[in-house]
């Protein structure tokens, strides 16, 4: 009874309630993914402790449980009806740039036609309801007049698309451009970034996405449908005090938002799971896994049911080929690997070359000055010709497309043989006619057109993806080799290459399948994809058959891509930007712990606190005075034997709160870090108890531990700093910006260009 008379009793009761907001972080700062694992595990425990009290404790047990697939269920649905939203939206909008349905206005030009009884099948593509804007304006469909008048409305709209896209996104959300992968890759390793995930970036890259792709720039809206989903996470997990409250659980649902995303922006949920696991995850346990999977799969769902393709399947570029694949095909699959990894080399070093160039000149400062040049630019030089005037998508269907009977593509335009009967879905390699050879000039200046626009148009203040342009490119180039070797084929057939599986009269070579092997290619050159890039192609195209031609492209164009530089666009971008992200390369330098911490030889020494003779005053003195995140405890500054660490965060809001609700605590009280309160003088103001907010299990190493190995305990449990000791006392402090610096150093990079904390 003797504590409550002198008031110590009340002190000791008052700060075993949880002070608010500790152990939350500030903008720019990264998590710790060990404190986050442990307040999960203790939360846990104390609801399965409760649960055996009452029948309600038990549900709340249940509820608590069962939150994760509710969130799951939530973020698919949301994806999945956004992603079916924005398909509908871009297809009306791309084709209002050429004209418009007369009886409903709020029809594509495809819904315009289908719904047309005149609509016959040799031109489906034509219908008296759907006019273009100079047959509506004049009356003539043929003229120069027309065509000139239809021109300047394509530019005038993509225009105004464009110059709305970045309006809105620079007013409301500047956090809405690019494709948002590498953000979202620095964010799941562990970084905050307020506001990436908000609900004013979810609906404006929403709307500008709709606009930027109908504007007909040089991007996809795939990556940002990441984006979007990871959003939609977010989103969620503030319905949830069990996510909302900790960062290490809200990555888990953001690592599955990831996978729902990718899942509604191909149709493919388990490249999904795939992609987000091998690409954007940096803590991927297996319960994210299966939940991640539930996530794709119930996004999948609701955009099929939205039906965006009007075609009942959740494909893309649903293709059916009838001819299998010859080992000999294998030579030029692998070229097209070569060339993906090359083009995919040239795209990363041209790209980060002109993001640097518009941070360090005066171009960043005009942002929607530079988008409606690019629009301008691609607009004009887009509609002459008819490959590049549409929507891209529609022109990788289209190269995907195998020549049926019944196609009206110019790509299809071959000379028939009217002597020779086939079966109507087998036909043979024949000649090309004179549509294959225009159509070839065409797709090669088209190829030439999105490799130089692509480099300018990915990074703009504009919501952008890269997944659907480097299809593009691939899928261009390699309809180009398909239609050479099936030529070749034709005209040589008595070569020795093709003497084994080419009779005269068969249909040996189909060209679409280089198509599909040239956009996997560049797709992988530029993403460094393997494994999420081939099972997205084929849950793509459907084509099953055709694993090992995508495999043989996709490990091609790595190879050759990874022996011009390592890193993939997304991390290029990461380190242009700046953010503090560890990628997964092995440090192979011979260097010890003791050559990375801090304090170094020439520096002060590091700021400590002491366990039970600091006060206040000297506390408050030492957080204003540096800027460090946390401060070690030690028994006394003579001895420096470690006791733990303590966050600078949770001690500023502590030592506030005590000023506030505690009466006698003053400048000159003493913060102790103890079990017991020191022996002090009845005179002496009453001491500050702050051990709750200590961390007595603090990562340490010693200062001969090799660095190879620091940096591997950084990267697998996500620290944020760990003290260097020897024989139990305190050296010094390696934190995660000294460990990039320092692997900056060994690679020759500036190790100041890391934005971080």
């Amino acid at each position: 009874r003797v504590n409550e008379m002198n008031g110590s009793g009340n002190l000791m009761d008052f700060l075993d309630e949880p002070i608010p907001d500790v152990g939350m972080y500030e903008d720019f700062h990264t998590i710790d993914w060990l404190r986050e694992k442990s307040r999960d595990t203790d939360r846990h425990r104390k609801i399965t402790s409760r649960s055996k009290e009452s029948i309600w404790e038990f549900v709340k047990s249940l509820l608590d449980a069962w939150s994760g697939w509710v969130v799951m269920l939530l973020i698919g649905l949301l994806s999945g009806t956004l992603a079916g939203v924005i398909d509908l939206a871009v297809d009306w909008m791309t084709d209002l740039k050429e004209g418009v349905c007369l009886f409903a206005f709020w029809y594509s030009h495809e819904q315009c036609c289908w719904t047309s009884n005149e609509t016959t099948f040799a031109d489906r593509d034509k219908c008296p309801q759907w006019q273009k804007w100079a047959e509506l304006m004049t009356g003539h469909t043929e003229s120069a007049g027309a065509y000139v008048l239809n021109y300047f409305l394509y530019v005038l709209w993509a225009l105004f698309f464009s110059f709305l896209a970045v309006s809105l996104v620079r007013v409301f959300a500047p956090y809405a451009c690019g494709s948002g992968i590498p953000e979202i890759k620095t964010i799941l390793s562990g970084f905050i970034i307020r506001g990436y995930l908000g609900k004013w970036t979810l609906l404006v890259k929403t709307v500008t996405l709709v606009l930027v792709v109908s504007s007909g720039l040089s991007l996809g809206k795939e990556g940002p449908l990441v984006h979007v989903a990871c959003c939609c996470g977010n989103l969620f997990c503030s319905l949830f005090s069990k996510y909302s409250k900790n960062e290490g659980k809200r990555r888990e649902v953001l690592s599955a938002a990831a996978a729902a995303g990718v899942s509604v922006a191909f149709g493919a949920p388990i490249g999904g799971v795939l992609f987000s696991l091998e690409e954007v995850s940096y803590y991927f346990p297996l319960k994210t896994l299966w939940r991640s999977f539930f996530a794709a799969l119930v996004a999948a769902f609701t955009l099929r049911s939205i039906n965006p393709f009007g075609n009942n399947r959740l494909v893309l570029f649903y293709v059916e080929y009838h001819t299998p694949w010859y080992m000999a095909e294998l030579v030029p699959f692998i070229l097209l690997g070569v060339f993906g990894g090359l083009w995919g080399t040239l795209f990363i070093r041209g790209n980060i070359a002109w993001c640097r160039r518009r941070k360090m000149t005066r171009l960043g400062r005009y942002p929607v000055l530079e988008v409606i040049a690019v629009t301008g630019i691609t607009a004009i030089l887009a509609f002459p010709n008819p490959y590049t005037r549409r929507s891209t998508s529609q022109l990788i269907s289209e190269l995907f497309n195998d020549c049926g009977a019944l196609e009206s593509s110019q790509l299809c335009d071959y000379i028939n043989n009217p002597n020779m009967s086939r079966p109507e879905d087998d036909i043979p390699d024949r000649p090309a006619g004179p549509g294959v050879y225009s159509a070839l000039w065409q797709l090669a200046l088209a190829l030439i057109f999105k490799m130089v626009i692509t480099i300018f148009t990915f990074g703009m203040k504009i919501p952008s993806g890269l997944f659907i342009p480097s299809m593009a490119v691939g899928a261009i180039a390699g309809r180009i080799m398909g239609i050479a070797v099936e030529q070749m084929a034709y005209h040589h057939h008595d070569w020795i290459i093709f003497k084994n599986w080419c009779r005269p009269g068969a249909d040996c070579v189909t060209p679409g399948l280089y198509a599909m092997v040239g956009a996997a290619a560049c797709l992988g050159g530029v993403t460094r994809m393997t494994v999420s890039l081939v099972v997205i192609m084929f849950e793509l195209t459907g084509g099953l058959e055709y694993i090992v031609p995508l495999m043989a492209a996709a490990v091609t164009s790595k190879w050759v891509a990874d022996a011009f530089g390592k890193e993939s666009i997304y991390e290029a971008h990461i380190r242009l930007n700046g953010y503090p992200y560890l990628d997964q390369d092995e440090f192979t330098h011979r260097t010890l712990a003791t050559d990375v911490m801090r304090p170094r030889r020439n520096e002060p020494p590091l700021a400590v606190l002491t366990q039970d003779s600091t006060t206040v005053e000297d506390v408050e003195t030492l957080i204003k005075e540096t800027d460090y995140n946390g401060f070690p405890v030690v028994v006394s500054r003579e001895s420096e034997r470690l006791i733990g660490f303590v966050q600078r965060r949770d001690l500023t809001l502590a030592i506030r709160n005590a000023r506030q609700k505690q009466d006698g605590v003053v400048s000159s009280s003493v913060v102790y870090f103890t079990e017991e309160p020191p022996c002090l003088a009845a005179s002496h103001p009453q001491p500050l108890k702050l051990r709750r907010i200590l961390n007595l299990s603090p990562f340490t190493v010693t200062d001969h531990t090799p660095m190879e190995t620091v940096v591997d305990i950084f990267r697998k449990l996500g620290l944020r700093q760990c003290l260097v000791t020897r024989s139990g006392r305190l050296l010094g402090i390696i934190t995660k910006k000294d460990v990039l610096r320092h692997m900056a150093q060994m690679t020759n990079q500036d190790p100041e260009s890391i934005m971080f904390n």
